[in-house]
């Protein structure tokens, strides 16, 4: 996959930075001394931890160069740099106070061999915080696989894009195994679109993403096309909204402690 886009992340920076606020919110540690934020992207997560743990040594971590970059521009402050939470983790220090991780492991393989590595770089009473987005039944996914299986577009698209969430039930089992104890919720977001060409921007940088980059340049715009005439039906205005939408955006948060 190409490399991740900070700028196009960013234009909806507030609420992808609210799960992160509330994630924070839940974790129970008083005095952290060291943390690592797992796919911190821009650094808009890491900011929200150095604001709730000031005295705290903060890590952040990503796979993309581009993102770290923005990061760095971003957060002077703080400490970051490129590592694949997919292969590297061994590499990090394994006596972290909390290891936090905001809408990153939807895109890595294999949780039953990742979720225990995260566990392993705490120390003993540590906590292992976590937010994936679980939005597999709302419009926009429908419509995404929809119009990839469109006659024109099949052929570009082998395979459709791989969700490596486990179900809630088996990140169940899984936390019952790995942490002395742990809690489990789901949240959905209710983000207000200023219009169907918002949804569009939102996904541009992460779920057509993988799509956008097996095309080329002069079928993007067609394949883009396609997608929105979906959105449009998928997604109807407001009666009194002033032409706005609802955006529907379910999210699954878990916290463990090693």
């Amino acid at each position: 996959m190409a490399d991740w886009n900070s700028k196009q992340y960013l234009k909806f920076k507030n609420e992808r930075t609210q799960p992160a606020i509330d994630l924070v919110s839940r974790i129970s540690l008083e005095n952290p001394c060291k943390i690592v934020d797992i796919g911190c992207g821009p650094g808009n997560s890491t900011q929200v931890l150095a604001a709730r743990f000031p005295n705290a040594k903060i890590l952040g971590i990503d796979s993309s160069e581009n993102m770290i970059s923005a990061a760095k521009k971003q957060c002077p402050g703080l400490e970051f740099r490129v590592c694949d939470a997919a292969k590297d983790l061994a590499e990090l220090e394994n006596d972290f106070d909390l290891v936090f991780s905001n809408a990153c492991i939807q895109w890595i393989e294999n949780h039953n061999r990742l979720l225990p590595s995260m566990m392993g770089l705490l120390k003993s009473g540590g906590v292992l915080a976590v937010q994936t987005p679980m939005n597999y039944e709302e419009p926009i996914h429908k419509l995404i696989q929809k119009v990839i299986a469109f006659p024109k577009w099949k052929p570009f698209f082998p395979a459709s894009r791989i969700f490596f969430n486990l179900t809630q039930e088996e990140y169940f089992d899984l936390f019952s195994e790995i942490s002395t104890e742990f809690s489990m919720w789901q949240t959905t977001y209710f983000h207000t679109m200023k219009s169907h060409q918002d949804i569009l921007e939102w996904y541009r940088s992460t779920g057509l993403k993988p799509y956008l980059d097996l095309l080329p340049d002069e079928e993007k715009i067609l394949f883009e096309q396609d997608i929105m005439e979906e959105i449009q039906r998928g997604y109807p205005l407001q009666k009194n909204g002033n032409g706005k939408i609802i955006f529907r955006f379910p999210r699954f948060f878990f916290v463990a402690t090693a």
